[in-house]
Parts: structure tokens; C-alpha cells; sequence
């Protein structure tokens, strides 16, 4: 499956060093290239001797290792390189590379190193939650730096929570996303809603949703690295906006709908991931709303616009239109019923009441249905692997409207 690619892994010290000998031999069984590069910290773990055996290579353990060839090693390494992997990913590495600190093999090669990059964090909940480390992460994500997201649970340190090495089947699988996915999309242009809207009842208080918009992020980025020229439209989310994608902020659902209608004519593919509300108030108060000793409110309510179906309406024969349907309960029946009124070309459905699923997940459990009734049900999967698979159906759904 890999065949013909090469792949450095970066290994830093920590408890989850041992995985990593099954990420090697994992890259192996797939045939690629590994080669690997230590810290003097991850050496205290495992010794390099395993990793040169796993890999079938000579491991790199610093930066006066005696060359090869009369190549400076990380400048020739780097022009062979089709990915950098770094897992497990301490907070120190994560922050070494933020601030362009060269002091070890692994941070030069990294500042040498200009191709696709993948890191697996693995640390303690405080340290992955600190102000300094989630600053550092999103810097090198606005360059281009694509993150797996750790696991919770217990950590070797007693605690429970957040900083777990993601499973090594989502490391591989992430990979191969990298190294294998074509620019398939390189003719097309791409619209994409993200995050919930909010409905403002007075300058402070509104009705909203708990999207945390990482699902239309992540079709977003899926698609830009799929070749299409991407336009994301978000209402308000905490996620920063994506290298090399168009991102315009909204917040009500009638600001999502103007900058939608502006964009969806020149669009091939317009993917609505969006969780925009349905209703809003009738009046929105100039100043805060007071008390004033009444023990209950009134509010009147009006529908908000049908984005979804507005667009629908007036889409070409050319432009396919993918809806999301958020459902509670005949997750099927209510899916299948809204792609109908709507006039959309597939939705994707998810039970919001499953774990794993819906709003606020890293994960998401979908269920892609077509408007000629074929239904195809995913398991759990990260958000990223979801991304690339609504985008696969719609490839397919693209080929049989030529």
C-alpha cells in the first residue's frame, strides 16, 4: 500500500515510546520506507537498537551521528522524505518546532523539512491544555501542520483525561490519508458551513446550538488537500482558520444565508455541515433584558430561512448540493424525508444521541444516504476520515451526473 514512500518518524521521550515500535512495524507491513530519528530523551525508553531492527535502517540519535556520505544528513534525509511523523509528540517538541528552536536532530530536521507533516501528541491534560501548548499547536496548524488528536483515559501518570497516544490504527490511517489521497478535486470549487449561528435575543443573550464546528473544518481542509479551491463559511467557533481556505465569519442565520447566496452560484459542490438554527426571536432587544421581578418571560419566536432548500431550488444540473441531518430518534425515515423537501443530492445523517456521534466529538458516527435510496453506514471514525469519505460519495455522485 505504501510502497515506494518514505516516511521519517520523529520519537520523543515519554511512556508511549513503546507504541511506536508498533507504528514502525505497522509503516513496514505496508511496505514503505522508514526511517528513524530519536531524542535523547525517548532513548531512555527504548534503545535504538529495537527501532533499527523494526525499521531495517541505521536510527538517528543526534547531530553529530557520523555521516553516511558527505551529504549534511538532515538536508539530504529531508529531499527524501514524503512524510514526517512525530508520535509520540511531547509538549517540548510541539513548542521546539512553534518557535523554530534548532538544538537537537529532529528540530533541525524539521526546520529543513518543507513536505507534509503529521503529529501525534502524547502528554499529561494539563500540559496538552495549557494556554502555551494549544497556542503552539494552532500556530503550526495555520502552517500547514496536521495534528492527530490524543486519546483520554488513564494516563501513566495516575491522572484521568485527555493526552493519550492516539491508537495506532488512527496514526496509520492517517498516514495513509496523507501519502495516499489523490488531487481528485483539483477542477472543482467548494463551499463549505461550519458551526452553529446565534440568534440574538438582546446585545447578550441568543439561541444557539453546541456545534463546535469541527466537522465542516475538517471537510474543508480534506477538500483543500484534495486540490478544490475552498470557500468555508462558519458561524462562531474556537477553531482557528485553516491555511489556504477562504473563511468568512457569521454569526446569525440570515448573515450565513447572504454570504451562502453570494457564493453557491460560482460553486460546484456545496457541502451544508452547518448546524444553523431553526428558529430566531421576533424582536431583538437594543438593551439587556431585565428581570424586573417577573417570575416568567415570553418569547415569540418566526422560522428562520430554509438555506438548505433555498439553494436547492435554484442549483444547475452540474452543481451537487450535500446536506447534514442531525436527528434524535428514525435517524433513516427523518433523513430520508428531509433530502426529499429539500432537493438535495445526499445528506448525512448522525444520531446526536449516540456516543461518539454529533455535536462537540472528535468522533462521528454517519450514515450517507443518495437521492436514489442507496444508504451506506460508516463506523465511529475520527472527523477527518468522515470527511474524506462524504467526499469520496460525492465524487461518485459527481461522475454519474456527467
Amino acid at each position: 500500500m505504501l510502497a515506494g514512500k518514505k516516511i521519517t518518524i520523529g520519537i520523543t521521550g515519554g511512556i508511549a515510546v513503546y507504541k511506536s515500535c508498533e507504528i514502525v512495524r505497522e509503516l513496514k507491513k505496508r511496505n514503505a520506507a522508514v526511517t528513524v530519528i530519536m531524542t535523547a530523551n525517548s532513548q531512555q525508553f527504548v534503545t535504538p537498537l529495537t527501532f533499527r531492527y523494526l525499521s531495517g535502517e541505521k536510527v538517528i540519535t543526534g547531530m553529530f551521528d557520523e555521516p553516511s556520505d558527505i551529504d549534511i544528513k538532515h538536508i539530504s534525509l529531508s529531499k527524501e522524505t514524503d512524510l514526517l511523523l512525530v508520535a509520540p509528540a511531547t509538549a517540548n517538541i510541539i513548542a521546539k518546532f512553534s518557535g523554530g528552536i534548532c538544538d537537537d536532530f529532529l528540530s533541525t530536521f524539521f526546520i529543513s523539512y518543507t513536505g507534509k507533516v503529521l503529529i501525534a501528541p502524547a502528554m499529561n491534560t494539563a500540559m496538552f491544555n495549557h494556554n502555551i501548548t494549544q497556542s503552539n499547536m494552532k500556530k503550526l496548524s495555520l502552517l500547514g501542520v496536521r495534528f492527530i488528536d490524543p486519546a483520554s483515559g488513564s494516563l501513566a501518570c495516575g491522572d484521568e483525561g485527555i493526552g493519550r497516544l492516539a491508537d495506532v490504527e488512527q496514526i496509520i490511517s492517517a498516514v495513509c490519508n496523507e501519502l495516499l489521497k489523490k488531487k481528485d478535486l483539483t477542477d472543482e470549487k467548494i463551499l463549505v458551513t461550519a458551526g452553529p449561528t446565534r440568534e440574538y435575543l438582546d446585545p447578550f443573550r441568543f439561541i444557539s446550538n453546541p456545534s463546535s464546528g469541527k466537522m465542516g473544518y475538517a471537510i474543508a481542509a480534506a477538500a483543500e488537500r484534495r486540490g478544490a479551491d475552498v470557500t468555508l463559511i462558519t458561524g462562531p467557533t474556537n477553531i482557528q482558520d485553516l491555511a489556504g481556505i477562504k473563511t468568512i465569519h457569521v454569526s446569525s442565520a440570515e448573515e450565513m444565508r447572504k454570504e451562502v447566496l453570494k457564493t453557491f452560484k460560482s460553486s460546484t459542490i456545496t457541502i451544508k455541515a452547518a448546524a444553523v438554527s431553526d428558529f430566531s426571536p421576533e424582536e431583538q432587544k437594543k438593551d439587556k433584558i431585565k428581570k424586573d421581578g417577573n417570575s416568567k418571560f415570553n418569547l415569540k419566536l418566526k422560522l428562520n430561512p430554509d438555506i438548505l432548500k433555498e439553494i436547492c431550488k435554484t442549483k444547475s444540473k452540474n452543481q451537487i448540493v450535500v446536506g447534514f441531518s442531525a436527528e434524535s430518534s428514525n435517524l433513516i425515515k427523518n433523513s430520508m424525508k428531509k433530502m426529499k423537501e429539500k432537493g438535495c443530492d445526499l445528506i448525512v445523517a448522525n444520531d446526536i444521541t449516540k456516543k461518539g456521534s454529533g455535536f462537540e466529538t472528535a468522533t462521528n458516527i454517519v450514515t450517507i444516504i443518495d437521492s436514489k435510496g442507496a444508504i451506506t453506514k460508516l463506523p465511529e471514525l475520527s472527523k477527518e476520515e468522515v470527511a474524506d469519505l462524504i467526499l469520496d460519495k460525492v465524487i461518485e455522485r459527481k461522475k454519474c451526473h456527467q
